[in-house]
């Protein structure tokens, strides 16, 4: 080899160039047989992460006067001016998507979330959250009439309808070289290239979260996240939080449970959790939430057996997805909207707006193999009804830039989908998008994974690393050349009706916080809750701290005497 490099630098450099040119272009030429190899049946559909990107260089030349005024995401809008406000004269929204991707310094606009933005702003470019993850390709096919019947959007349109769809499922609390198996929740999040632009369903595998009061949001994350001092995960920190916020006793219990870890990504169910509204082309409207059902079944792991399979194959729930998807064992998820008029809504027990709040279930055992749905508005009142189903079927060919580049935004929804008046939706509608402007970058949407297939023509211009500039276009609405508005199909500005003044609010705990978690523990198995009880006691136990100790075990005893009794025995504790 030295011998060849001694040769080569003799040679006279025109000469060099076409040795290196015909290796090259032999190269190439190898890499395209290889490419015919392995093409893929024509049965087999198959998913073009630049066709986004090739659509949006088609319409580089296009003068404004031959398109419409979209998001970035491909969304229709009706004026680049409009913003979200309270009434004629009130506050500005948090929900002002157009204003906030317009103003990237967000901050002057809405200085009350500082902390929410610091938060992301100051960590490192790893996901703060659902760092650990793995992806893939496959579609959305529309297999009932019912997304139609309530929503104009149209990718529900017609039954056997496909849409291009990418998912990416992942580990929350912990960093990216965690285990796939640790407790924690995990996400299931899926991108739908629609016809009308990105939908972006980013989901949890519980309907409830910790929490309903968005501003305690960065306090739960840090909890969970390493000492500050040791660099350690600390069980006194997250108990800490645990204890002293009695609103999260019921996703503390879930998470305890055998569902706080589960077997693989493919054996997971997942919940939007959050309340949407779908709207129909004359206006009206309806509350829903979605769920996306594991067609595998639902399966989890021991506290013993996820411990095992940590030491063992820690990115067993990517390996397994990968390795299903290649064998062409295709996993589905069947997607549900469960819905409710906004009568119904205001009689409802619980809040729907409570993220803290699912309602009851069909109790089966959780361990192992069987399925454990717990549903999140009361199953004989608010029934699951099937709108289509996710199948995937093509594995990533190149992981960073379709799984780790790919960034999820609840603000991507096509007309016929809006959000709800939740305080925890309102508040990520902001920070998804302002944590993957910090991750990948202001442009982040014109990466190829995150890109819409229709064309994108606005205002945003400039910034590093922008690869579609939009051409000569008026970079402001320029009466020169009229960017043209999209109709609007449906007047959205009395859904909601405010019966008070803007105010500094805080949820405060009450006894209906306790009301779900004692159906959950009396819905559970004996083996089910020996299992909750030993895991809580072991993971409990790493606190070193009494006092916190003996306040989570109140909680637990406030829930259920024997519960609390049999935990504070093993950790301790005299109640």
């Amino acid at each position: 080899m030295w011998r060849a490099t001694i040769l080569l630098t003799q040679l006279p450099s025109i000469v060099r160039m076409y040795f290196f040119a015909s290796l090259l272009f032999s190269g190439a030429a190898i890499a395209l047989a290889h490419a015919e190899e392995a093409k893929r049946d024509a049965s087999q559909p198959y998913f073009n992460i630049y066709q986004g990107p090739n659509e949006q260089d088609s319409i580089i030349n296009d003068p404004s006067t031959q398109l419409d005024y979209t998001l970035s995401g491909g969304e229709a809008y009706p004026n680049p001016y409009m913003a979200d406000r309270l009434g004629t004269t009130g506050p500005l929204l948090i929900s002002s998507t157009n204003l906030a991707r317009n103003f990237l310094g967000i901050a002057s606009i809405f200085p009350n979330i500082h902390l929410r933005s610091n938060h992301w702003l100051t960590l490192s470019p790893e996901r703060t959250i659902h760092a650990k993850g793995g992806g893939a390709h496959g579609w959305f096919e529309v297999t009932t009439p019912v997304g139609a019947n309530y929503s104009m959007a149209s990718v529900f349109s017609e039954v056997g309808k496909r849409t291009p769809v990418t998912a990416r499922f992942s580990t929350i609390a912990g960093n990216l070289g965690n285990a796939d198996t640790v407790r924690d929740l995990r996400g299931l999040a899926f991108k739908l290239r629609t016809e009308d632009g990105i939908l972006d369903w980013p989901f949890l595998n519980h309907p409830i979260f910790w929490l309903r009061d968005p501003g305690k949001f960065p306090h739960l994350t840090r909890s969970q996240k390493r000492n500050p001092q040791t660099n350690t995960l600390d069980y006194n920190n997250f108990w800490d939080y645990i204890s002293a916020n009695n609103e999260s006793i019921y996703q503390a219990m879930r998470t305890m449970s055998d569902l706080g870890t589960p077997y693989g990504f493919r054996y997971m169910s997942g919940w939007s959790c959050n309340t949407f509204r779908a709207v129909k082309a004359d206006g009206s409207w309806v509350y829903i939430k979605t769920i996306a059902v594991s067609d595998q079944g639902v399966r989890n792991n021991t506290n013993e057996e996820a411990i095992v399979q940590a030491g063992v194959s820690p990115d067993f729930g990517v390996q397994d997805l990968y390795d299903s998807i290649a064998a062409g064992n295709y996993p589905s998820w069947t997607i549900y909207w469960q819905i409710m008029t906004p009568q119904q809504a205001e009689n409802y027990k619980y809040n729907i707006l409570d993220l803290t709040k699912g309602t009851f279930y069909c109790p089966q055992t959780i361990f192992l193999t069987l399925t454990f749905l717990f549903l999140e508005w009361l199953v004989e009142d608010v029934p699951y009804q099937e709108i289509g189903r996710i199948t995937l079927v093509q594995n990533p060919t190149n992981y960073f830039a379709e799984v780790e580049q790919i960034g999820f935004d609840p603000a991507n929804m096509p007309y016929g989908l809006e959000p709800s008046a939740d305080p925890t939706l309102q508040a990520r509608l902001f920070a998804y998008a302002d944590a993957q402007r910090y991750r990948i970058g202001v442009n982040g949407r014109q990466l190829p994974i995150n890109c819409p297939l229709n064309p994108v023509a606005n205002f945003l211009r400039d910034g590093a690393m922008n690869f579609n500039n939009q051409g000569n276009r008026p970079n402001f609405w320029s009466q020169q050349d009229l960017l043209g508005l999209a109709p609007r199909p449906y007047n959205d500005d009395n859904h909601t009706i405010w019966t008070g003044g803007a105010v500094k609010y805080l949820s405060v705990p009450s006894e209906i916080d306790f009301d779900q978690p004692r159906l959950f523990w009396n819905g559970l198995s004996e083996r089910d809750q020996n299992n909750l009880i030993s895991n809580v006691i072991w993971h409990l136990g790493q606190a070193s701290d009494m006092a916190i100790r003996t306040k989570q075990c109140q909680l637990f005893q406030h829930v259920n005497e024997t519960l609390g009794q049999a935990i504070a025995m093993g950790v301790n504790v005299t109640l």
